[in-house]
């Protein structure tokens, strides 16, 4: 079929777009890179359509209005979106993103080269085309441009000629159109079809057709939705599309699982989302006066709001009295700071709706203590550091709704003062520069024991101060201020060489305020009535004072990045394993869907690597940079490959055969003989395969142990390259599905290698917590290390 044919079938409507399909996501890099590959003639792949009848069709862009069969494109959009784009000078109907991706696309004719115009260059030199006036024009309104170009040269004119007209031809280009048809090809089937051919893409969740399926009995949905997430931006919370159907499906039907939403009709929807949205705001309000958490850096837990809207919902909206809502605010504080939702989120969303439809919060509150019998927090809970721990959203709310007052002018930090007290910043008590000195890590440096909360005005007077210079003069000034923020009085403590046992102090001092406020949630009487908030919520800025050359990095790369058309990331966001939910790490900036939304890899941005399960972010799938600078190189070579590549590729994905493959022609012979008896040790001993979903080589081997299939080791090659491939041991799975006795019998064969042993002990020591990762480089030069693994791993499997 011809390109041109496509587009017409686009303008008929005989060709859509699915509404489970995500909306535009190219740059300008792959969009240039794109018309090279059709310019030169090279292949652009094929594009995969959905044969189905009109009338039941999905589609984004509103209804079918036709009759007969319709098709729905599967695999293609990027390109043909592009390819309507430039071709007829407009977003094609179904159109979901950034137009300007597109437009202004220029083509060279001396220098055979696409780019996007620019004024200064490109203004009044003839030899710059508007690839869009001559698909639309025609040649003829280009001939006497390259006349002028051509001069009497004829055969100059002639090649420029040939060079336009190449150009022309591009919608008569012939391409493979292969169509996907049969009565059989449910939504669902065909959903697996699309997540196959889009390996390199994100795959639909279960809310996209949910999504889908709203859309297709309420077609302005998701617009409607898009307008509340946007209201939220302006009032200074970002939400996701996923979360806000999470919720309308909790509040219309109690359920986690978005399946319960495929029969609601369209009335009860919109009514639903009506109170969804209108709930989530007095939800906002109540959090925002009652703890403090005024911004979206220290909203946690948004995952418990479903819960908590289908609270209200069942309770027409309003709480009964004070007494209930500080319960739900009890269970909420505590959901968000023992991780309720980091691992099986639909199960424990399930588990708790339907304890709301039971009874009242202590239905909650039992749910929460199977997870954590012990609910007191400890000391050892603050111990974390940078603005992204679970801990750091505490010490604000306590900040804000505990009488925290300002350690310059003395006043109450309270979550009901506006003003100037809208803007605060983060004070490192003791100074970041003092503490660099003293060789101190970042880690500590940055620990959450060491930040407090103050106003602009009183930062700068205090300035990077020895706290023994200025801890006694604020107190002074202003008795009671310091033991108000919760920082130890004694005067020996404020030592730099004691900054540990500050730290510690201090750990004490913000556990026992916090046990005390969440008791105090319990214990509100229920004769008080429900005080509504007294103004509208002010957002809220929280800046660093003193931000890390590595802050700055960041904030200067997200910039340029969101400017290259890159989705723009999580900031200070916990990375957790995609299986199991366990915290890998605190992130810098962590971009969950990949760098352009729905395409790639999940990127993880971390400069400070303490306190982070490595081998766990490798063996997950994560793309991880440790500076600023390595991630702009890697876009900046990703970009040059795009604009320049001859067509846009798909990973084959790291199946057994293709990591084989690459192992053989990349890695130096030790590592390559050592994977090749690693996997032939596994296939003798009945183990599967699992394909590595990254563009990183990696291979995953599960084995059958008491009846049940466990991951066991992952083989994968870091960043660094091939001479550094890995071996990792995923402890951490087995023992949450073996006995102790067991897990104990692997790791004592396995620490018989001495290569083996310092890792191994390692991860015992905080209860297999962290993986054991090891270069085969090193171990093949340990003399019996492959035997000795295979015979613990035989042990796992059949002792």
């Amino acid at each position: 079929m011809k390109i041109a044919q496509i587009l017409d079938k686009i303008d008929s409507r005989e060709l859509v777009l699915p509404e489970f399909q995500r909306g535009y996501v190219w740059n300008r890099d792959q969009v240039r890179g794109f018309f090279q590959s059709l310019y030169r003639g090279y292949p652009i792949g094929s594009f995969l359509t959905w044969s189905t009848r009109a009338e039941t069709a999905i589609t984004r862009g509103g209804p079918v209005e036709r009759d007969g069969a319709v098709q729905l494109l599967l695999d293609g959009q990027q390109r043909i979106t592009t390819l309507y784009g430039v071709i007829r000078g407009r977003p094609p109907r179904f159109f979901e993103g950034n137009s300007a991706a597109f437009t202004g696309l220029r083509f060279h004719l001396d220098e055979e080269a696409f780019e996007f115009y620019a004024p200064v260059k490109m203004k009044d030199d003839p030899a710059w085309v508007d690839v869009t006036a001559l698909f639309q024009r025609g040649i003829g309104a280009y001939f006497s441009a390259i006349v002028q170009l051509a001069g009497a040269d004829r055969e100059r004119l002639e090649t420029l000629h040939n060079r336009l007209n190449r150009l022309h031809q591009i919608p008569e280009r012939e391409v493979h159109v292969e169509e996907v048809t049969g009565e059989d090809k449910t939504v669902e089937v065909v959903v697996d079809i699309f997540n196959r051919v889009n390996s390199g893409g994100t795959k639909l969740s279960h809310g996209d057709l949910a999504l889908a399926a709203v859309c297709s009995r309420w077609p302005e949905a998701r617009q409607e939705m898009n307008a509340a997430l946007e209201r939220w931006r302006q009032a200074g919370f970002e939400f996701k599309l996923d979360w806000l159907l999470r919720t309308l499906n909790a509040v219309v039907t109690g359920e986690a699982n978005f399946t319960a939403l495929a029969e609601i009709p369209a009335g009860q929807l919109r009514e639903g989302l009506a109170e969804t949205v209108g709930t989530v705001g007095h939800l906002l309000d109540v959090v925002s006066s009652r703890l403090g958490l005024d911004h979206d850096r220290v909203l946690a837990g948004r995952l418990a709001f479903p819960v908590m809207a289908r609270f209200l919902h069942n309770r027409s909206g309003r709480f009964a009295n004070a007494a209930e809502r500080d319960r739900l605010l009890h269970w909420y504080i505590h959901a968000f700071l023992w991780g309720r939702y980091s691992g099986a989120t639909e199960t424990a969303l399930n588990q708790d709706l339907e304890a709301v439809d039971r009874g009242d919060v202590d239905q909650l509150l039992d749910q929460l203590r199977l997870l954590r019998a012990d609910l007191t927090i400890r000391p050892d809970d603050f111990g974390g550091s940078q603005l992204g721990a679970r801990f750091y959203p505490l010490l604000y709310l306590l900040t804000r709704v505990c009488g925290a007052r300002d350690l310059g002018s003395g006043l109450p930090l309270s979550a009901h003062m506006l003003g100037r007290l809208s803007s605060l910043q983060v004070h490192h008590i003791f100074p970041k520069s003092k503490l660099y000195e003293r060789g101190y890590r970042k880690a500590e440096v940055n620990a959450i024991a060491n930040f407090c909360f103050l106003t602009q005005d009183s930062n700068l007077q205090i300035g990077d101060r020895d706290p023994r210079d200025y801890l006694a003069r604020l107190e002074e000034a202003h008795p009671g201020v310091l033991a108000s923020q919760w920082i130890p009085t004694d005067p020996d403590l404020w030592r730099l060489d004691r900054y540990r046992d500050f730290l510690a102090a201090r750990r004490e001092l913000l556990a026992a305020a916090a046990n005390d406020f969440l008791a105090s949630l319990l214990g509100t009487s229920e004769e008080e009535p429900v005080t509504e908030p007294d103004a509208p919520r002010t957002p809220v800025t929280v800046t660093v004072a003193e931000p890390d050359d590595d802050a700055d990095a960041v904030d200067s790369l997200v910039e340029w990045l969101v400017g290259q058309g890159m989705a723009k990331p999580e900031r200070n966001a916990e990375v957790a394993d995609p299986e199991n939910g366990r915290v890998l790490t605190v992130a810098a900036a962590f971009w969950p869907n990949g760098l352009q939304e729905g395409l790639g890899d999940p990127v993880v941005l971390l400069p400070d690597p303490d306190d982070t399960d490595q081998p766990g972010l490798a063996a997950s799938g994560f793309l991880v940079f440790h500076q600023a600078d390595a991630l702009r190189a890697y876009v900046d070579k990703r970009r040059k490959v795009q604009a320049d590549a001859p067509a846009p590729t798909r990973p084959r994905g790291w199946d057994r055969a293709a990591f084989e493959d690459y192992v053989a022609a990349h890695c130096p012979p030790e590592i390559r003989d050592a994977v090749t008896s690693l996997i032939g040790h596994a296939e003798r001993h009945g183990a599967r395969f699992i394909p590595g979903r990254g563009k990183k080589p990696s291979l995953k081997a599960e084995f059958p142990v008491d009846g049940k299939w466990q991951r066991t080791w992952v083989l994968w090659v870091p960043v660094s390259g091939p001479d550094d491939t890995s071996l990792t041991l995923s402890l951490g799975s087995i023992a949450a599905a073996v006995p102790w006795n067991k897990l104990t019998r692997l790791v004592g064969a396995l620490q018989t290698v001495p290569l083996l042993a310092a890792p191994l002990a390692a991860a015992r020591a905080v209860g297999y917590q962290k993986w054991p990762s090891f270069r085969l480089a090193e171990l093949t030069s340990a003399e019996g290390w492959l035997e000795q693994l295979e015979t613990a791993l035989e042990e796992l499997v059949h002792g």
